[in-house]
């Protein structure tokens, strides 16, 4: 870690298959437990796809470096939360990442090395999807104290699931919990809950793998226009994410 670090517990939130939400989640997540009172940052360790600085508004015109000149220092969203990702280092936010695996690697590992990550209680680490050579580098080189698992309700997910359960009972990565996302859409007018992408057999999954679940967090079209807002934080997840709240603060005590 940079001089001047300090980081008490690193959080991998790890998806088996894209397009499950990994990201927002994440950025759910780290708002959620910095409206908790903590000092929270996001390594965006998804090099090639990142969207972590976009949901909380940030530009992408470079980070600035510490006093000494050898270590960069993350930039700051409105509510607080300090975030190091690819596309803050970009010319452009459209420009593509080219990397084979080693550079990408070697990135994520110079994002926990190189900046200076200062009084952080949680440093969630947005991983890419699968387990591929970011979560093995993750796994490796960073005391992780656990992974936030993250699906959605689909006939696949159990075998997805269990790829990543898998590869963290290999690594002994401690698993968190899992939080299904797009879970259900709650009708506004008779309040409903329309299983838009089958029925979830999440529970039944989480006690086959003896994993808690943290949240079910329904499908919100109006969380989407805040996220394309850069305003994540102003998304209210006091209910949806209380119990992940809660799991995380053990932690952490």
């Amino acid at each position: 870690m940079a001089p001047g670090s300090s980081v008490k517990k690193v959080i991998g939130i790890v998806s088996g298959k894209g397009g499950v939400g990994k990201s927002t989640v994440c950025s759910l997540l780290a708002s959620a437990m910095n409206k908790a009172g903590y000092h929270v940052g996001i390594l965006d360790a998804d090099i090639t796809g990142p969207s972590i600085p976009k949901a909380f508004g940030l530009a992408h015109d470079g980070v600035a470096l510490s006093s000494d000149g050898k270590s960069m220092v993350p930039e700051k969203s409105a509510g607080g939360v300090e975030i190091i990702s690819t596309n803050l280092l970009l010319e452009n936010e459209t420009d593509p990442v080219i990397w084979r695996g080693s550079m990408i690697a070697n990135a994520v590992k110079q994002f926990w090395q190189e900046v200076e990550w200062k009084d952080i209680d949680y440093l969630f680490v947005d991983m890419p999807p699968g387990t591929g050579d970011v979560p093995l580098t993750v796994f490796q080189s960073m005391p992780v104290a656990g992974i936030v698992i993250v699906t959605s309700p689909q006939d696949l997910v159990s075998m997805i699931v269990q790829k990543a359960v898998r590869m963290a009972e290999k690594m002994n990565i401690p698993i968190l919990g899992i939080i299904e996302n797009m879970s259900y859409l709650q009708c506004p007018h008779c309040e409903e809950k329309i299983s838009v992408f089958g029925e979830s057999h999440i529970e039944e999954l989480a006690e086959k793998e003896g994993l808690e679940l943290l949240a079910k967090l329904p499908i919100e079209p109006g969380n989407a226009a805040y996220m394309d807002a850069g305003a994540v934080e102003a998304i209210d997840t006091s209910k949806t994410l209380a119990h992940a709240v809660e799991v995380l603060k053990e932690i952490l005590e």
